[in-house]
């Protein structure tokens, strides 16, 4: 992992919203982005648009923290946890 892609999920997670929709997509795989902004405004009733919640997800695929598969027209997320597992071994390599 280069540090630029270890910078990318760092400033990933940096956001509580995408923070939020990870433990979501963690808990339930393969949601569309509708699915997500629901989940977003059932969880706290906080609206938060759907360019807002796309651009969130963006930023985590950006990261490699989202796999996105496609069913029919409509692009599912699911989280992937490959980079976090890169980004704890880095930082505990360089902490010891």
């Amino acid at each position: 992992m280069h540090e630029s892609e270890l910078d990318l999920v760092f400033k990933a997670l940096a956001h509580a919203e995408r923070r939020r929709i990870l433990f979501s997509l963690y808990d339930k795989p393969k949601q569309s982005l509708f699915e997500v902004c629901a989940e977003s405004f059932g969880r706290d009733g906080k609206t938060l648009s759907r360019q807002t919640i796309s651009q969130h997800l963006d930023a985590l695929e950006r990261a490699g923290l989202l796999e996105v598969t496609w069913q029919g027209r409509t692009k599912m997320h699911s989280i992937t946890e490959k980079p976090l597992r890169r980004a704890m071994k880095i930082l505990s390599n360089n902490l010891s």
